[in-house]
């Protein structure tokens, strides 16, 4: 690849960390596309959002934002930043501006991820403690990555990386698909965010969308070929 080849940046969502991304990176660098994969987090919408800004615009020369889950929001309104180039959308929310993550999936029925979510308290410095979840580790396995061995999903259930409850309710301040172009990967057997969820938000954006059949919320992780080959889609399209 050539050296306007933009960066990929990788961003985790809720209940997982950049190592999800382990067989995507590779892939990627197996094509010689440089990656990124920064931490994400999980404190909020709006903060999480200008950090994952601050990463893009550090970077020399065009960024592509590839966002997972939850991480879909934030490139939503990161991708704003001046440099990046193009959107990647992975099992991901795909949020319009001024909507919240709770608004969009309340267009839908609830996914079973609803009823395993696990409270716990943070503390926040000059305020009150604030609430936290993450998945009951029984239920992980089934609704974040069926299609993934057990013995993976048993560590992945117990290093999870939990996520501000207000971030559901916090709203998107930009809609950067309105000015990028964007692709999708659609988990078509998602139990964490609903494929109809994922493909409304895709399709809502424009976007040119890849659906996975039988793929989990992990879809990542299950088949980092198939996602890798989406975002090479975009680097080509907007080197």
């Amino acid at each position: 690849m050539s050296t306007s080849t933009p960066t990929v940046v990788l961003i985790h969502g809720a209940f997982a960390d950049a190592a999800s991304w382990t067989g995507v990176i590779a892939e990627l660098q197996k094509e010689g596309v440089p990656v990124v994969a920064p931490p994400n987090p999980l404190r909020g919408l709006a903060s999480d959002a200008a950090y994952i800004a601050s990463v893009a615009a550090q970077i020399d020369g065009p960024v592509v934002l590839v966002g997972h889950s939850y991480g879909g929001a934030l490139i939503t309104v990161a991708g704003v930043t001046e440099n990046v180039v193009g959107l990647v959308y992975v099992a991901a929310y795909v949020l319009e501006e001024g909507e919240s993550l709770g608004e969009l999936q309340g267009r839908f029925p609830d996914s079973p991820l609803v009823s395993n979510l696990r409270q716990a308290m943070y503390p926040v410095e000059g305020a009150d403690p604030a609430v936290e979840v993450t998945i009951t580790p029984e239920a992980f396995p089934a609704i974040f990555a069926a299609d993934v061995p057990e013995a993976v999903t048993k560590v992945l259930a117990v290093a999870q990386r939990p996520l501000a409850a207000s971030a559901f309710t916090e709203t998107a301040a930009a809609a950067a698909w309105k000015t990028k172009p964007s692709w999708a990967v659609v988990a078509g057997a998602d139990q964490a965010i609903d494929a109809e969820v994922q493909l409304f938000g895709a399709k809502r954006a424009g976007a040119t969308v890849v659906e996975i059949e039988g793929a989990s919320h992990a879809v990542a992780v299950s088949q980092p070929k198939k996602t890798a080959d989406v975002i090479l889609d975009a680097v080509r399209a907007t080197s």
